[in-house]
This record gives C-alpha cells, sequence and structure tokens, in this order.
C-alpha cells in the first residue's frame, strides 16, 4: 500500500524555510507586544515616583513651585563653588 509521493530536497527545504519565516514572525510579533508592555511598565514606573514625591511635599507642606525654586537655587550654589 502506497503512503504517497516522496518529497523532493527542494520540496522539503521549501517548507523548511516556510516554517523559520513563521517563527521569525511569531517572534517579531511578540517582540513587540513585549515592547509595548515595557514601555507601559515605565510609564507606571514614573507615574508611581512621582506620586512618591507628591506625597514627600504633601508632607513638607510644599507646593511644585517650592520644589522648584529649591532645585534651581541648590543648582545656582554648586555652580558658584
Amino acid at each position: 500500500m502506497p503512503r504517497g509521493v516522496r518529497k523532493t530536497p527542494l520540496q522539503k527545504l521549501e517548507e523548511e524555510l516556510k516554517e523559520v519565516q513563521e517563527s521569525i514572525k511569531q517572534y517579531k510579533d511578540c517582540l513587540i507586544t513585549l515592547g509595548e508592555r515595557e514601555k507601559d511598565i515605565q510609564d507606571k514606573i514614573k507615574l508611581e515616583q512621582f506620586k512618591e514625591v507628591s506625597t514627600i511635599l504633601d508632607e513638607h507642606e510644599m507646593s511644585i513651585m517650592d520644589l522648584k525654586e529649591l532645585l534651581v537655587s541648590s543648582k545656582t550654589e554648586a555652580q558658584a563653588e
């Protein structure tokens, strides 16, 4: 009972190439998804850092402008030295 037509070396290589190309596409899609997750996580980290700064400002009864003035004056003092 015949099992079917045997594949030629060219057909085998073409199938292998197709499989490799499909794998490459899957990896590229995965990289895109991971890149999006990375950016999202970085944004969340920044937000949490801003929340921490805001909490510290509230604890010291300071405004953003107070912080800005403090940073500018300390930078000016550091440059004068």
